[in-house]
């Protein structure tokens, strides 16, 4: 019997009405312009819709064009409820959201199991919000695709690298990255570090990334040192925060999105 792993989120990081969820996605999408740019690759924020749902926007905009080729997307988002060490792949067959069941890659999963740094492990992926808050976006500029859902524990950059460039051969395969930026400084603080780890992002210098600067510095790092080594081309797509959104302007997220081509 076919396994869905479950929204976990819904109604409290986005809407689980289905309706009014699709009409948050579209009025979101909708303040973007199109953009020419055939990305392989993108970071997106993965807070509240309410909070980084227009930065998001702006990572998932230029995806509408490439609606009927992207046909797997391999989605990296790091572990905040469950500790582990390598980086952890799901034995479900579906990931469900208002919007419906994805179905995930499994043949993909199967060889990607087969390397040791890689578990079937259920437990991060249960109640993980860095993953589940991309997927009605996905859902919404996307077609007919397949997912590989990957969250990544303690482990190198250099593994999600690795990960990276053994998919990288199929043109239909986009890579998707869900990173945060700086957490619970004041809003001109926050504006200096973001605007540094932006800078880092474009100049391709995973270094100079750490764990204040992005919660997801491990998969960013990852696709950085991928994108440095196959010169991908970076575009900052937006960077902006939480106190320029919904929130205060004494403890804010940053948000940032980022294409590669």
């Amino acid at each position: 019997m076919p396994q869905t792993r479950k929204a976990a989120v819904s109604g409290l990081f986005y809407p689980d009405d289905p309706a009014t969820l699709k009409m948050m996605i579209a009025d979101l999408l909708g303040t973007v312009n199109p953009l020419p740019n055939r990305f392989r690759a993108v970071i997106a924020p993965h807070a509240g819709y309410i909070y980084s749902g227009k930065t998001a926007a702006y990572a998932y905009k230029p995806l509408e064009r490439l609606r009927n080729q992207i046909k797997r997307v391999v989605l990296f988002g790091p572990a905040h409820r469950v500790p582990f060490s390598g980086i952890a792949a799901s034995s479900a067959d579906y990931f469900e959201t208002p919007l419906g069941r994805i179905p995930l890659d499994t043949n993909a999963i199967k060889e990607l199991h087969d390397r040791a740094f890689i578990h079937l492990l259920d437990s991060p992926h249960e109640q993980e919000h860095s993953l589940e808050v991309q997927l009605p976006f996905l859902q919404t500029v996307l077609s007919d695709f397949t997912l590989v859902p990957l969250v990544v524990g303690d482990a190198p950059a250099t593994k999600v690298t690795e990960i990276i460039d053994y998919f990288w051969h199929d043109s239909s395969t986009f890579f998707l990255i869900s990173s945060d930026l700086s957490h619970f400084h004041d809003y001109q603080l926050a504006n200096t570090i973001d605007r540094q780890t932006a800078n880092a992002i474009m100049a391709m210098e995973p270094d100079k990334i750490n764990y204040d600067h992005a919660c997801g510095r491990t998969p960013v790092n990852g696709l950085l040192n991928f994108a440095r080594s196959h010169h991908l081309k970076p575009t900052l797509l937006d960077l902006r925060n939480s106190g320029d959104t919904a929130g205060d302007h004494q403890r804010v997220v940053g948000y940032g999105a980022f294409g590669f081509e």
